[in-house]
């Protein structure tokens, strides 16, 4: 019999806690995947995962049938999956309703909206006490032009379901909010709040918050799809904000009466007060984690498959520092002609680790998305300000050259 229980995780993108959990729990690990998403799994992750049992739920199908299917089909394992974790935003709602049908552990459909729906999610904290930005769904430029005599401008327009500011705007006025087609996704508006942004993230077993992990934002996510920095600095020191960060998330954990996982939430600190802005329980984005990792050093990816399989991790911290993720840009889609190597960049002050994920000759695709990137570095520093420094530091050494991809000639008649 195994020592651990098997997990049976959601394989929707590679990503660095994917490829850890493949490594660290190679007879402990099943992968849940989906037809629909196959393009989004490169070949070469294919091949690095292919030693692990995948279940892939066919596009078309009933979940009730492709659930069924997968009870057969994990009943032939050696040991089937009693665990589960989503570590994806955008399959919320499919995978734990896909983990209700089977019998593992789960978020149920009202727990789902409140991590999801951003709407559902902002009433929630009023209930819980919190405040948050004025908000409400909108279904045109009309009902926009009402929120906005009622409460100002800018205004934030975003879907109800989106993630890394994918269709999301600031609308300084009217003219932004007529360009917006209203039937293709539901939306909400909400007051632009001022002051100064954060994260946090936090372990979760058993119903408690273990820990919280602030972390800074040298530029809001709203401009970094404008083109500014974009990166994250989990702050080991004692520069964090002046909030009870474990008790904040512990009011919502207990409210929306989470069991177990790994959250991460965004919050605003506006003349000394706090407003919550959004809650995800499943892994940040980006290279948030291991931001964690670097800056308390510990095995965050670790902690973070124990609260999944059901223990309770050791937090042993052995280091205080800031420790960030900077995205590297990708100023547009089409050919890599050259790009600064990743063993140039971690000559760099305080860059410990340094991933290129296109190189020359492969093409590349930009998107208006937060994390869009070529790459990322790992920056180190004994404060924030000492890793923004370096941060931009290394942006200025990081080169890139895309050439646009080619218009194919006309065929000649």
């Amino acid at each position: 019999m195994s020592p651990r229980p098997v997990l049976l995780m959601v394989d929707d993108r590679a990503s660095s806690f994917t490829r850890y959990a493949a490594r660290a729990l190679s007879e402990n690990l099943v992968l849940l995947r989906f037809a629909e998403l196959r393009g989004d799994l490169r070949e070469d992750y294919l091949r690095e995962t292919a030693h692990l049992p995948a279940f892939w739920v066919r596009e078309g199908v009933s979940l009730a049938e492709e659930a069924q299917r997968y009870r057969e089909w994990a009943a032939e394992l050696r040991e089937p999956p009693t665990r589960f974790c989503n570590p994806s935003e955008p399959r919320q709602h499919v995978a734990h309703r896909f983990a209700a049908l089977v019998g593992l552990p789960h978020l149920d459909e009202r727990q789902v909206g409140w991590v999801r729906d951003k709407v559902a999610m902002k009433e929630r904290f009023r209930e819980l006490g919190l405040r948050t930005a004025a908000f409400a769904r909108v279904r045109s430029a009309a009902e926009v032009e009402r929120f906005a005599a009622r409460y100002g401008r800018p205004l934030v327009l975003k879907p109800v379901d989106s993630f890394a500011c994918v269709d999301t705007y600031l609308l300084p006025g009217p003219a932004a909010a007529a360009e917006i087609d209203y039937g293709t996704r539901d939306f909400m508006v909400e007051e632009y709040l001022g002051g100064t942004e954060w994260e946090v993230c936090g372990l979760i077993h058993d119903g408690e918050v273990l820990t919280a992990w602030p972390s800074a934002m040298p530029c809001r996510p709203l401009d970094i799809v404008d083109g500014a920095m974009n990166a994250n600095i989990s702050v080991g020191t004692d520069e964090g904000p002046p909030v009870d960060l474990r008790e904040l998330l512990q009011r919502i954990v207990t409210g929306m009466d989470i069991d177990h996982g790994y959250a991460h939430m965004e919050f605003f600190v506006v003349d000394g007060q706090v407003f919550a802005g959004e809650i995800g329980i499943r892994l940040a984005g980006c290279e948030i984690p291991a931001n964690h990792g670097h800056a308390y050093g510990f095995d965050v990816f670790a902690a973070t498959l124990d609260v999944y399989l059901g223990h309770r991790p050791r937090l042993d911290y052995r280091e205080r520092r800031c420790a960030g993720d900077l995205l590297l840009p990708l100023p547009g889609s089409g050919t890599v002609r050259r790009v600064t190597s990743a063993d140039e960049l971690l000559r760099l002050p305080g860059v410990v680790e340094a991933v290129l994920r296109a190189g020359v000759g492969d093409t590349v695709a930009a998107r208006r998305a937060s994390h869009n990137a070529s790459g990322y570095v790992h920056v180190v520093g004994d404060s924030i300000a000492r890793v923004e420094q370096r941060m931009r530091a290394v942006l200025d050494a990081f080169t890139i050259e895309v050439a646009p991809a080619r218009e194919p000639d006309p065929v000649a008649r």
